[in-house]
């Protein structure tokens, strides 16, 4: 359903929530547009958590995201925003905080031992550095027809891919043997980021990463945009 205002509305269907997370009177709504990393990761939580979820599109193409009443929810004029009863929260990797405080009791996604914590921070600080300013500026340049110098993105995805290769060449995910929001926070751009002519054939780590993540229960895709062979 289209409104005046530049957003559309769309529920996902219901699904059974956690065992441990707290009763709610209502989904929680989800400002977003269906093309960002930024708000996919935080749609594939809700759902990897098994939380109730209402979609509601912003149309970022005309300006919506820029209009009083979308900067009344967050006055950086940036997607995605969640609407959880009383509180409004923007910035994806805080609503990922903030989900797994609230509705993972059992603190799988955000580990409360403080080197397993610092060790999450330090993957949610690189989603919104080097993974934001280079798979995900390169993936942003090409699908919407930006300009863009493209050396420093690529020198910087080239740096995190290689980090993450070495890392998960030892383990099967990022902090460990187990998902948490470090992995959620870097897999929607890393996964996307040949759509910005950065390859993952030199990274068989990271993609095996890849499918491992993409076999959770929950688990739903971004929608892709087809790439060239030189691209993928």
């Amino acid at each position: 359903m289209q409104r005046n205002d530049g957003l559309s509305t769309r529920a996902i269907p219901r699904r059974s929530a956690a065992a441990h997370a707290p009763r709610m009177t209502q989904p929680i709504r989800l400002y977003r547009f269906p093309l960002s990393g930024h708000s996919h990761r935080v749609e594939l939580f809700l759902s990897l958590l098994s939380l109730p979820c209402e979609r509601i599109d912003v149309d970022i193409p005309k300006g919506a995201h820029k209009r009083p009443e979308f900067l009344e929810k967050n006055a950086f004029g940036q997607i995605p925003v969640i609407e959880d009863g009383d509180l409004t929260l923007a910035d994806s990797n805080a609503i990922l905080v903030y989900l797994s405080l609230r509705y993972d009791a059992a603190g799988s996604w955000y580990p409360r031992e403080p080197a397993r914590a610092g060790a999450v921070q330090r993957w949610l600080s690189a989603a919104a550095g080097p993974l934001a300013f280079g798979p995900g500026a390169l993936r942003v340049a090409a699908v919407f027809k930006k300009p863009l110098e493209r050396e420093r993105p690529e020198q910087l995805a080239a740096q995190l891919l290689s980090v993450m290769e070495r890392e998960l060449g030892t383990q099967p995910f990022l902090v460990g043997d187990h998902p948490t929001i470090a992995d959620v926070a870097l897999y929607t751009y890393t996964a996307h980021a040949p759509e910005g002519g950065v390859s993952l054939a030199p990274y068989p780590a990271v993609r095996a990463w890849i499918a491992r993540f993409e076999a959770l229960p929950g688990f739903i895709p971004m929608v892709r945009i087809p790439v060239t062979a030189k691209e993928a």
